[in-house]
């Protein structure tokens, strides 16, 4: 990402009603890049008029299974630009792209371990296991096609994922809440 907030170079945060939306933009704009909420039924159209140099997409409340559950346009994650998924951001791009989105036994909420599951470009420079911040009880249950299990925990078989080829990486957890350097330098790999 760039070093100067300007709105020429600026990141999307695709709003599915994170209570840590504008969190994700704050830390965006402390790594000096300027950043914009939008809302999750945003366009492909429209996210490409915007030409934004990367997207983020929140988390959210709801299930991806639900009747009503907000979605993502899949041509967005078609256009060639890096996306980078959260928690529901994770789930939602998942199913836009052939993936599956399951109910776990057993959801995980606050502190959880995870462990590197293979090489990965957003974790790069990080330790192979470290503490994130999950609160969830869906849970990706199968990649879409030609993505990697990047982590895992005991009770979350993908706590990320990633298709480096399309600049698409997701994780199940929330780096940047409580673990200020490590979802600094998640967002600076990405």
């Amino acid at each position: 990402m760039a070093e100067s907030a300007t709105p020429e170079q600026k990141v999307i945060v695709v709003d599915f009603g994170a209570q840590y939306g504008q969190l994700i933009a704050r830390r965006v704009r402390d790594l000096h890049v300027y950043s914009e909420i939008v809302p999750c039924d945003i366009t492909a159209a429209e996210v490409r008029a915007m030409a934004p140099a990367a997207i983020i997409l929140s988390g959210g409340p709801a299930s991806v299974y639900a009747e009503d559950a907000p979605s993502i346009d899949p041509e967005i994650l078609a256009l060639g630009i890096p996306v980078l998924g959260f928690c529901y951001g994770q789930q939602a791009m998942a199913v836009a792209l052939g993936g599956e989105v399951g109910h776990t036994e057993k959801g995980e909420y606050g502190p959880a371990l995870i462990t590197r599951a293979s090489e990965s470009a957003l974790f790069d420079g990080t330790p192979g296991e470290q503490t994130v911040w999950m609160s969830h009880r869906d849970a990706v249950s199968r990649v879409p096609e030609g993505f990697t299990v990047s982590s895992r925990t005991e009770v979350c078989p993908v706590a990320s994922m990633e298709y480096p080829e399309r600049k698409l990486y997701a994780t199940q957890f929330h780096p940047e809440v409580r673990h200020t350097e490590f979802g600094q330098t998640m967002l600076r790999n990405f």
